[in-house]
């Protein structure tokens, strides 16, 4: 192991949530790092942050910042990623990035290591992470288009506070005990910040994630949507996806309807399919109440799926239940992940 290349990695965005994530990955996959710098808005630059036995002072990243930068992991924002991202590219790194600023770009390779890791080959600089809600549902639904061509899909999701990051997670503690206590709800964050109008998340559900676009879907609603026709190479996919915020802090999960090319299919086909599929973890079993939920996957790498039930009007539909940690499969895990495969096909 000696004689093993290592590379020099920056992190942009380190002390956010899945900018920490990302630092906790690389450290328990032991990624070969020859030097690791931190970067950040110049807000949060001067913060210590550990990697393994060292203390790390982040920087506030320039376009000098990426000078002999191999791998730069990105999870600052969308307009940080634009300003960034292509100099990174200009002085020789290959960026990974978590936003959505680069995903629908034809020239960009869009990647779960899992469902497309070829794609990654493809790349000019810059490859994106998808959507965290996305990452989960392909993984768990490539094996069943491999073997039985995916011909429609209908998600809802019940998404995690975290994904809206830090200050959602403690908008909804502040609420929680707020309405123990019976005192007024103050939201001032979700379901967008930007937005005029906010509401409790706190014992409630809310029906949008992102900004509402002209068709009526939310933005998040379409990254869903074009990302999986994207990344399964399948534009003729028939997707339709309902995001909605729920008050619990980690793991998204997905109520997800499919039809399949092939009829006369059984549960435990598609069961059998998803229990040997790389990254996935089965866990169905409604005789003993065995299912995922979000608690369960909070802090674990896989995607989990249960509840597999036969359409009862459409042989050749079924419904899954899909369970995955947002910031860990759904942001930092497959990032790392991408940078391994880079390194280990010698893409870079």
């Amino acid at each position: 192991m000696s004689n093993q290349k290592t590379y020099h990695v920056a992190v942009v965005g380190a002390t956010g949530a899945v900018g920490q994530k990302m630092l906790e990955t690389l450290e328990i996959k032991n990624f070969p790092i020859k030097k690791l710098k931190l970067l950040s808005s110049s807000r949060s630059a001067g913060t210590k942050l550990k990697y393994k036995d060292d203390i790390y002072t982040v920087e506030e990243a320039t376009p000098e910042s990426f000078e002999g930068v191999d791998i730069a992991l990105f999870s600052a924002g969308g307009s940080v990623s634009k300003r960034f991202a292509p100099e990174a590219v200009k002085r020789g790194a290959v960026v990974i990035d978590n936003t959505s600023a680069f995903r629908m770009d034809e020239d960009v390779p869009l990647v779960v290591p899992e469902v497309n890791e070829e794609d990654i080959q493809l790349h000019k600089g810059i490859i994106a992470n998808p959507n965290c809600s996305t990452i989960q549902m392909v993984a768990a639904l490539k094996p069943l288009d491999k073997k039985y061509d995916l011909k429609r899909v209908i998600v809802s999701t019940y998404q995690a506070v975290s994904g809206a990051g830090t200050e959602a997670v403690n908008e909804l503690k502040d609420q929680a005990q707020a309405f123990l206590a019976g005192e007024d709800l103050t939201a001032n964050l979700l379901p967008v910040k930007g937005e005029p109008n906010h509401y409790p998340i706190a014992f409630n559900a809310l029906p949008q994630i992102d900004v509402f676009q002209e068709n009526g879907y939310t933005y998040e609603e379409m990254k869903m949507i074009n990302e999986t026709k994207k990344i399964l190479h399948k534009n003729s996919l028939n997707v339709a996806a309902t995001c909605v915020r729920l008050p619990f802090f980690t793991s998204h999960a997905e109520s997800v309807y499919v039809e399949l090319g092939k009829s006369d299919l059984s549960v435990s086909v598609i069961q059998e399919e998803l229990a040997k599929a790389n990254g996935v973890t089965l866990k169905d079993d409604p005789t003993q109440q065995v299912y995922p939920t979000p608690l369960d996957a909070a802090g674990l790498p896989d995607v989990f799926v249960g509840r597999i039930r036969k359409d009862l009007d459409h042989d050749n539909g079924f419904h899954l239940w899909i369970v995955s940690d947002n910031l860990l499969k759904g942001a930092a895990w497959n990032s790392v992940q991408i940078a391994e495969s880079l390194v280990k096909h010698n893409w870079l």
